[in-house]
C-alpha cells in the first residue's frame, strides 16, 4: 500500500462539493486522514473564497489510476472539462504525494509544486504530515511550514456547520 496525499479545494457551492468530494474519496480509498479545513482567497483571478484542505489516504493503485478516479470524482462534482487553472471551480482534487515518487508525464506531475508555493496546500499537508519529508527536498513539511514566507498569508482556519458533526 502506498500512502498518497490530496489537496482539496472548491469555491462554487463549497458546503455542497467539499462533503461530497470526501465522501467520494472515502468510498474508493477507505478510511481518510483529514485536515483542519482552510479558507483563502483565491489566487491568480478575483472571486469567492475558497475552502482547502489535504487528506490522507492508502492505496495499491497506479498513480495514473489515482488521478482518473480523482478526475471523475471532480466531473461528479460538476467540474467543467475545460476549466482553467486560475478560475472559479466547484471541485478540486490534485494528488500532491504518492508515496516518495517522482513522477512527471506532463499532465501529472508528483510531488506537485504547488506544496512549496502555496499555504493552502503546504499548511494543511503539515498539519497532518509534520515528520512526513518532501521527496525531492527532505525537507519535513512541518520545517517546510515553518520557513513559509506568511507576511501576506491570507487564509484561516475555518469549521464549516457540516464539518462540526465529523
Amino acid at each position: 500500500m502506498t500512502r498518497g496525499y490530496i489537496s482539496i479545494g472548491s469555491n462554487i457551492d463549497k458546503d455542497k462539493h467539499i462533503p461530497a468530494s470526501l465522501i467520494a474519496l472515502e468510498q474508493v480509498f477507505g478510511e481518510l486522514t483529514v485536515s483542519s479545513i482552510y479558507e483563502s482567497e483565491p489566487v491568480g483571478f478575483t472571486g469567492d473564497a475558497f475552502y482547502n484542505l489535504v487528506v490522507g489516504f492508502d492505496s495499491d493503485l497506479e498513480v495514473k489510476a489515482v488521478a482518473k478516479q480523482l478526475r471523475q470524482i471532480e466531473l461528479d462534482n460538476g467540474r467543467a472539462r475545460d476549466s482553467q487553472k486560475f478560475s472559479a471551480r466547484t471541485l478540486d482534487l490534485d494528488l500532491i504525494l504518492y508515496g516518495n515518487l517522482i513522477f512527471n508525464d506532463g499532465r501529472l506531475r508528483i510531488p506537485r509544486d504547488e506544496i512549496e508555493h502555496y499555504a493552502f496546500v503546504l499548511e494543511p499537508l503539515a498539519e497532518i504530515a509534520p515528520t512526513l519529508k518532501h521527496p525531492i527536498s527532505h525537507i519535513s513539511y512541518a520545517e517546510l511550514w515553518n520557513k513559509f514566507d506568511k507576511a501576506d498569508l491570507k487564509q484561516k482556519r475555518v469549521t464549516p456547520p457540516w464539518a462540526s458533526t465529523k
